[in-house]
């Protein structure tokens, strides 16, 4: 291996990385799949490509072409080296509007062609649900098709010509009439003609095998169209000009539902004459709510275009009027179709868990049958399920009989494994039997490549062992995939991961307190890969400031599957790869949100440094950030607050302590408060009103840093009529409420405590801290728990870190989950308990950012309804401020830091309105806003506050 990555060195002017992290990034794709590769190139052009491919050739090595990386049958896999076509040659060359083309380099991202496309009214046709990461190359790989195909067909319908190289270097431009075939080729094909007129199933979807009836005389002898579906196997494609469709100006969205997905299935073949855009299917398995969808135990989604909102809702209706549904909606309100549309689109990743929680693969994602013979289809998949005892939630492209499945395979036991092979077989038949193709859209890869002797008969499957020899006689290229292929029970990604559980701090709930069923929750479907987030979305910011894998939700799952493994990251919990991947991770919990399967990836990096730095010495930040509660609280107690802000102005004094206490230096020290929000209640003189009691939980960042955040809230909370309270100080039975009451039953010697979530140890990985925090806060809170009183959380990030790290830190203790069922946001409590109070009407424009944790845990129903009866106006951004607790503060974090507010949060406030309330509730994002920009972020609290005028301004200062 040393020989071989000297010479791809010496060869190649991309990156060459033979590296355990680069290694470990690449094991699998989105599949059932893992191998491991000897080393990753990213080539910047043709020339490295060929360069690559000639060292490769020279030491026997196979090559992979990886795209996205989001294959599901494994062919994005491989042992030798991996061509990374993401980082470089991912340019749209040029775009031709009048002749609809352009010319794309490998890895470019389809929505960056969809961008640059949709100002002239055109577009790519084929989209699948991967749209924002998948990449051109991969998808003429593997001839990939989406939603849309109904209207615009499959990627070998839009591709026009290929440029080329050979596993020996030939540089070919495929197209029509033969044009780059390797010698040979034309002759096989006249050779066999009969076999391919009629070996080959007719239906829309057919992505199997080698596509060589495209190279039927009567079809044009389209080399290009042959090439896609290939998967890697024959040449390694360097830029390909695709054509482009007209984007119909407006569109409207019929939702049908029906009793089952049968019935959807059924009727969809029915519907295709009216010439829609798109025809998709789902059960109700697959939907978590039904909120906004028709009645029905399944749903057909059937787009139509025109040229105007009128003409496409016309068409929509016509299509309800044509089918015979239990209910049904037409939608032509572009937001609420984006809803609808995610729900389909994250189905891939919602697939792999059943609705009891238990895991499920993919393995028969995508094979396709006629569409007429879909109902039936369905029903024999069904029965066959249910003669194995599986399950498995069907879905997908109804209108072109394609259907995507996740099943509950036990893949981690032999017999478990020996099912999954008799399934497979049996499913095969019967998809044959149906007259269907293995595969309908993900390729063979390894698979369904092992079964494709019974969908095309021994014979044809010889032919495309020929038509490899001919294109690649050494075999270089994505080896085992195709022909020759790999035992689809071989390969297992499951296979090296450790039987026992892991001994771990966190719970786990959701995956059985298996620290492995976690990370298995990554399928490699690579949402957090967006460079754009939609909306209000928040993952994966870092990666989104990198653009490094390593740096992705997904990336980071696979380096700690490989460090469970053992195989390629040895070291276990002490593994530097993992923790330079997880130094990174701002633990904004947006991947616990906004992944289809909920990855929690905050959680893992705590468990991780827990681990990780257990009996060694931590970073400086771990001791300066990590226990901020405990200097604050001390700072406060000396009253030596002016003195630690004048010594923080004194800019040499300033570099020093932050030097010392691993704090960037860019980064200004925030200045204490005067009086702390405690202070101030004592001296306010405890609680007032009447209403319902609600205990108001004053949070480090509130206490010690924005105390009038914590003063606004008081106001806002008692003009709603509400008795606010703090929790008690003293361990007992101590009253309820004033936050300085000492029980009558407390030790006369009883120390004074405040409560805290433990947020800054769970986010530095100080477990055992945190937990006994925790529990302090626990034992404090007690006389609380006995009422039904509401916690009101200020900071969204402590609220969140209540809701979910406790319980899950300490599932053992019933008060963990207690106290958390009682957190409630600001908002939250002036819904619930304060239903008729009516806000002061602020009337102004807002901007600001949803903060990641209320966004990823929280939720922000309640703020967006409060705002909205405030009359104050406008959508706040999504994405992550990048300041994140300590992340930004961190040494060596500043740029992604930065870089992560630039992508969101800055350019929306640049953009505001004159006059607009630029809203922050997190102490993070306030902070960020402030060194960056020079603006000051407000809490909804604060300008509420303020909208209730001059009277009850107590403290205000």
């Amino acid at each position: 291996m040393t020989d071989l990555e000297a010479a791809l060195r010496s060869a190649v002017r991309g990156e060459v990385g033979f590296d355990t992290t680069s290694r470990a990034l690449t094991t699998m794709d989105a599949s059932n799949y893992r191998r491991v590769p000897l080393g990753v190139v990213a080539p910047r052009d043709a020339d490295d490509v060929a360069a690559a491919l000639e060292v490769c050739r020279e030491h026997g090595v196979p090559v992979v072409a990886r795209g996205g990386g989001t294959s599901i049958a494994g062919q994005a896999t491989g042992t030798g080296v991996v061509l990374d076509f993401t980082r470089h040659m991912n340019r749209l060359v040029a775009l031709d509007p009048q002749a609809r083309t352009a010319v794309v380099q490998p890895g470019l991202v389809l929505d960056r062609l969809q961008e640059a496309a949709a100002p002239h009214g055109l577009r790519f046709g084929p989209d699948p649900s991967t749209h924002s990461r998948c990449t051109l190359g991969g998808m003429i790989g593997n001839n990939s098709c989406g939603s849309h195909s109904v209207a615009w067909g499959t990627t070998a319908d839009s591709v026009r010509e290929l440029s080329v190289l050979t596993a020996r270097g030939r540089r070919l431009r495929l197209g029509q009439d033969w044009s780059g075939a390797p010698e040979g080729l034309r002759a096989l094909v006249e050779g066999d003609l009969a076999r391919l007129r009629t070996g080959f199933p007719d239906l829309p979807r057919r992505i199997s095998g080698y596509a060589l009836d495209a190279l039927l005389p009567e079809r044009g002898a389209d080399v290009a169209r042959s090439f896609c579906g290939s998967e890697g196997t024959l040449g390694v494609l360097t830029e390909a000009v695709v054509g482009l469709v007209e984007s119909p100006p407006a569109r409207a969205l019929a939702v049908l539902g029906y009793a089952d997905e049968a019935d959807a299935a059924q009727a969809a073949a029915g519907l295709l004459p009216l010439g829609p855009l798109t025809m998709e299917g789902m059960a109700v398995d697959l939907v978590s709510s039904t909120e906004g969808l028709p009645r029905g135990g399944a749903w057909l989604f059937v787009e139509t275009g025109g040229d105007t909102e009128a003409q496409a809702r016309a068409r929509a209706q016509a299509v309800v009027r044509a089918a015979e549904v239990v209910d049904a909606l037409v939608v032509t309100d572009p937001a609420g179709q984006r809803t609808l549309w995610r729900i389909r689109e994250d189905a891939s990743g919602t697939a792999t868990r059943m609705p009891d929680g238990s895991e499920a693969w993919p393995g028969w994602e995508d094979c396709a049958v006629p569409p007429a013979r879909l109902g039936g289809y369905l029903r024999d998949f069904r029965a066959l399920l249910t003669a194995h005892g599986l399950r498995g939630t069907p879905y997908g492209h109804f209108g072109d009989g394609c259907i995507h499945v996740r099943i509950d395979f036990d893949l981690l036991s032999e017999a478990g494994v020996a099912r999954f092979r008799r399934f497979s077989q049996e499913l095969a038949d019967v998809v044959v039997a149906h007259g269907g193709s293995l595969s309908g859209e993900h390729g063979d890869g390894q698979a369904r490549a092992e079964l494709l002797p019974r969908m095309y008969g021994a014979r044809t499957v010889a032919l495309f062992e020929r038509a490899k020899a001919l294109w690649d006689p050494d075999d270089l290229l994505n080896p085992g995939i195709l022909v020759r292929p790999a035992p689809l029970d071989a390969n297992l990604r499951f296979s090296v991961l450790p039987r026992e559980p892991v001994d771990v701090e966190f719970g786990y709930p959701s995956d059985g307190g298996d620290f492995s069923a976690a990370v298995r929750r990554c399928v490699g479907v690579a949402k957090c890969r967006t460079t754009s987030v939609p909306g209000a979305g928040v993952m994966c910011p870092s990666f989104r400031a990198t653009g490094d894998e390593r740096h992705s939700t997904r990336g980071r799952a696979r380096l700690l599957h490989e460090m469970l493994a053992g195989e390629l990251v040895t070291d276990a919990w002490r593994s530097p790869e993992v923790r330079d991947a997880l130094d990174l991770c701002l633990s904004c919990k947006g991947c616990r949100s906004d992944c289809p399967v909920e990855v929690d990836m905050a959680t893992y990096k705590a468990e991780f440094l827990h681990h990780h730095y257990a009996g060694r010495r931590r970073p400086a930040a771990h001791y300066t950030m990590g226990w901020l509660p405990v200097w604050l609280g001390w700072a406060a107690r000396a009253r030596v607050a002016p003195v630690v802000n004048a010594l923080a102005s004194v800019g040499p004094l300033a570099a020093v302590a932050k030097r010392l206490g691993g704090i960037a230096g860019e980064r200004q020290v925030p200045r204490l408060a005067r009086e702390t929000f405690s202070r101030w209640w004592r001296r306010r003189g405890g609680p007032g009103g009447v209403g319902d009691l609600v205990v108001l939980w004053p949070d480090t960042f509130t206490e010690h840093l924005s105390p009038s955040v914590g003063r606004a809230a008081v106001r806002v909370l008692e003009a709603a009529g509400l008795r606010v309270v703090l929790p008690p100080t003293l361990r007992g039975r101590a009253v309820v409420g004033d936050g300085r009451s000492r029980s009558p039953l407390a030790l006369p010697a009883a120390r004074r405590a405040r409560v805290c979530c433990g947020l800054t140890y769970v986010s530095t990985g100080q477990l055992d801290r945190a937990r006994a925090v925790m529990r302090r806060s626990l034992d404090l809170m007690a006389p609380v728990l006995e009422t039904t009183a509401p916690v009101v959380v200020l900071e969204p990030s402590c609220a969140a870190a209540l809701r979910t790290d406790l319980p899950e830190l300490l599932p053992d203790d019933p008060r963990a989950a207690r106290l958390a069922a009682r957190v409630l946001t600001f908002a939250e409590v002036l819904e619930r308990h304060a239903p008729d109070w009516t806000p002061p009407a602020v009337d102004l424009p807002a901007v600001g950012q949803t903060h990641c944790h209320q966004h990823a845990v929280l939720g922000d129903a309640a703020d967006r309804r409060l705002r909205e009866s405030a009359g104050l106006t406008g959508e706040l951004s999504g994405g992550c401020c990048g300041l994140a607790g300590d992340f930004g503060f961190e040494a060596g974090h500043y740029e992604v830091s930065a870089a992560c507010a630039e992508d969101q949060l800055l350019p929306a406030v640049r953009e505001a309105p004159d006059g607009a309330v630029v809203l922050a509730d997190g102490f993070s994002c306030r902070t960020q806003l402030e060194h960056l920009a020079g603006v000051r972020g407000r809490h909804l609290a604060e300008v509420l506050a303020e909208g209730l005028g001059e009277g009850a301004r107590e403290g205000a200062g």
